[in-house]
């Protein structure tokens, strides 16, 4: 039994998602970890910063906990979940599940020291690292997110998230407009936009006249979330080696934003 961390899942919280995880494969030993102290290690490794050797020793070893974190990511679980619990969230808000607006934007973040794989100088932010392409709904609940090097361009992060975005199907079946700030601006864009998935992109600009913090219609969303991602320390810069994997974080941090929601 582990210490009550302020990570942790409650047992209604965790009933509500215990399905949607995969069952213990067929042949060999019987599974005999517990998959709510897998999961809340992993929420601890999230939400306090700390690496997985880290882990402290009323948790299941961090490398059944890695283990199981990383074959995860690999089979699509966690984005399983997450999309389940989106649909979840949007109707217990009196939401349709699939939202009719969704809004763009990325942010740079520095590295780890030691992270050297696909990561890059924003000339305009002035910072070495990666950067997070993330789209959400009007209600700030991510849809799809890219992690790249910091210089790949927002339009070209614009147009690899939106794809992703286009591949949920049925998820998005509603959407048809794309709200963005003046970094996407450019017809070539726009057009790109509308020719593959039929969306319109709209472009909302800081007024000029206007000085200091701002909130801007429909864009302010995004920045929410970024905002919410921050309480992360995991997610307080990149850690991770492999951008699929700060990807898998900033869905896992959603994940349990939606639960909470719900229970």
């Amino acid at each position: 039994m582990t210490k009550a961390y302020p990570s942790n899942l409650t047992w209604e919280q965790w009933e509500l998602i215990v399905e949607l995880f995969p069952s213990a494969k067929p042949g060999g030993r019987p599974r005999t970890i517990a998959m709510y102290a897998v999961v809340n290690a992993i929420l601890y490794v999230l939400c306090e910063g700390c690496t997985w050797r880290g882990l402290p020793g009323d948790f299941p070893s961090w490398s059944t906990v890695y283990g199981y974190f990383r074959s995860w990511r690999i089979d699509g679980t966690w984005i399983k979940i997450h999309d389940q619990l989106y649909q979840w969230v949007r109707v217990s808000d009196g939401r349709e599940p699939s939202p009719s607006e969704a809004a763009v934007d990325s942010q740079s973040v520095k590295t780890a020291t030691m992270i050297s794989v696909d990561v890059g100088y924003d000339a305009g932010k002035k910072i070495h690292g990666r950067k997070r392409h993330l789209s959400v709904d009007m209600l700030g609940l991510v849809l799809r997110v890219l992690v790249t090097a910091a210089s790949v361009p927002e339009r070209t992060g614009a147009k690899a998230v939106l794809q992703r975005v286009h591949d949920m199907e049925n998820h998005v079946k509603r959407l048809h407009t794309i709200w963005m700030d003046g970094g996407y601006r450019g017809a070539e864009f726009r057009r790109w936009v509308m020719n593959l998935f039929q969306w319109i992109v709209e472009i909302v600009l800081r007024p000029l006249e206007k000085k200091g913090f701002l909130v801007l219609p429909k864009r302010w969303v995004v920045e929410r979330t970024f905002g919410w991602l921050n309480w992360c320390r995991r997610l307080s810069k990149d850690y991770e080696r492999l951008p699929e994997t700060s990807e898998t974080f900033i869905y896992i941090a959603m994940i349990r934003i939606m639960v909470k929601r719900l229970v």
